[in-house]
């Protein structure tokens, strides 16, 4: 045997070495939690063997408390590339069973790299996150690397696709980098997020809370709106990271890609013609008008256990993604709230980023009165949804179904705030409030002086219907293009969309305006 040949087997036995992670034991620990190993997370992310590592054989340099004796297979965290949908995409994988998969200085500068390339590249970066956290020994090193993961992440955001998946603990400052993502995976019952641990609550407020309560996947789903996805287990997880890849493009660069779905997009539904109750306080399922307009049904939905009154989601018109924000009847009567502000206004600055149009379906009251809301900003948080949609540049559709009141009103994609298409169902009602609270007001005198009042309240209530509770009104004045048949949506606004593609406008110049945080 050779020189050369034994240089490769010395280097075949290093890398297999390498590969066994933090060896047989850890790693039959970590199966027994019911989790994949970061290795096998990859694996399941990428194109069967397209995989390609990178930084295999980085070392940390920590000679603090022993360390210089400890070694941690590939530091903790495997880096590389590889094709999602047969297309490029870099990621990073943290190895638990590798010292808890703790982040010290070289750990980070593994990560910064794949981010660099990604970014220079122009693809999409996901992170799969399973560390206990900074690593101690390496004191200010640990905290520098965190630094530096942020400041990529703020450079990156708007340009790459930043996608994270946390399958572990992860805590302190490890958070703020998934949260500076546009979308935060959590697997139930294996994962949780928080800046302090049940432990130091205790400690310092008496508090006694468990993990899962504390900064679990459904507590970040459902209460915070930190996660946007609440994932049944590793593989779940990966498999929804991969759906959601399929309709972004791989940067701001690009448009989506174009998908033959097969659907055809002159195909009616009748059914919409009966969807909305004959009563305007009676509910129905926004996410049934969703799936009869879009191409086979399908949608993708984030957030769907936050701000449940209002839905966001992907899908396709005509082979085409689109991000659709919808007002909810069944939630809250779709009301606008704080929370349902803040999901909006993030998705539509997310698909305005990376070229994805916009159709907006309205069936708004207005925005939730009380105290509580008032307190806790809803003129700002309102204000950032009549913000994004200004601001935003991509083609824009809106559809009314049924309500279409006052502020909500211009907040839900107005003509005004941009639409450049709107179209409304002939049930449509678009005024400044709904016909009860207008007549109370306008004729206050009217109905008080009367022999009746009951009747004459009745009487201008229906007169205030016949004025403005339609869509005609607003269509006379130019504030809608066209009012169709419900059951004709889906070609009209395969047509809008198709001819508002190369939709092209720009705004004056400036570093960024001061949105109303």
């Amino acid at each position: 045997m050779g020189l050369v040949e034994d240089k490769i087997n010395e280097f075949k036995e290093l890398e297999k070495a390498i590969m066994q992670m933090g060896g047989e034991k850890a790693v039959a620990k970590h199966h027994e939690k019911g989790k994949l190993t970061a290795r096998e997370r990859l694996d399941s992310l990428f194109d069967p063997g397209t995989f390609r590592e990178i930084d295999m054989f980085v070392k940390h340099h920590c000679t603090n408390f022993g360390m210089e004796k400890v070694q941690i297979p590939a530091e903790g965290v495997i880096t590389g590339h590889g094709l999602v949908n047969g297309r490029p995409v870099f990621a990073y994988s943290q190895d638990f069973t590798a010292r808890a998969g703790s982040l010290g200085e070289m750990h980070a500068k593994k990560i910064c790299k794949v981010m660099d390339l990604a970014l220079k590249a122009g693809v999409p970066f996901v992170g799969i996150n399973d560390s206990g956290g900074a690593r101690i020994q390496e004191g200010v090193n640990s905290l520098s690397g965190y630094g530096e993961i942020f400041f990529r992440n703020s450079a990156a955001s708007g340009t790459i696709p930043q996608i994270s998946a946390i399958m572990g603990p992860t805590a302190g400052g490890a958070v703020y980098s998934p949260a500076m993502t546009d979308y935060v995976f959590m697997v139930k019952k294996t994962s949780y997020m928080f800046i302090t641990g049940p432990a130091v609550i205790k400690t310092v407020t008496g508090e006694n809370i468990s993990f899962e309560d504390l900064g679990g996947a459904m507590t970040h789903n459902t209460k915070s709106g930190v996660a946007q996805f609440a994932c049944e287990d590793d593989k779940d997880a990966i498999e929804q990271i991969r759906e959601l890849l399929s309709y972004l493009p791989s940067s701001n660069m690009e448009d989506p890609p174009v998908v033959d779905t097969g659907d055809d997009p002159k195909r009616t539904d009748p059914a919409l013609n009966t969807i909305i109750p004959d009563k305007p306080n009676r509910t129905y399922e926004m996410k049934k008008v969703i799936a009869s307009l879009v191409d086979n049904g399908v949608f993708f939905e984030p957030h769907q256990y936050f701000a449940k009154n209002i839905i966001v989601c992907f899908a396709r018109l005509n082979g085409r993604s689109i991000g659709i924000i919808a007002n909810q009847p069944k939630f809250m009567a779709g009301c606008l709230d704080i929370n349902a502000s803040d999901k909006a206004t993030r998705f539509i600055r997310f698909c305005d980023a990376f070229n994805i149009p916009l159709l907006t379906i309205a069936d708004v009251p207005g925005y939730l009165p009380g105290s509580d809301q008032e307190w806790n900003g809803i003129i700002r948080h309102g204000a950032k949804l009549l913000w994004c949609y200004s601001e935003a540049t991509v083609p824009k559709l809106l559809l009314v179904t049924r309500k279409d009141y006052g502020g909500s009103y211009l907040a839900m994609c107005s003509k005004h705030q941009g639409a450049d298409m709107v179209f409304a169902w002939p049930s449509a009602q678009i005024a400044v409030m709904g016909a009860e609270g207008a007549a109370n007001i306008i004729h206050a005198r009217e109905i008080k002086a009367a022999d009746d009042p009951m009747a004459m309240r009745k009487e201008k209530i229906k007169e205030y219907e016949d004025l403005f509770s339609n869509p005609y009104c607003a269509a006379e004045n130019g504030h809608i293009d066209a009012i169709i048949e419900p059951s004709e949506t889906r070609p009209r606004l395969i047509d809008a969309l198709e001819i508002m593609c190369t939709k092209r406008e720009m705004r004056p110049p400036k570093k960024h305006g001061n949105i109303p945080m």
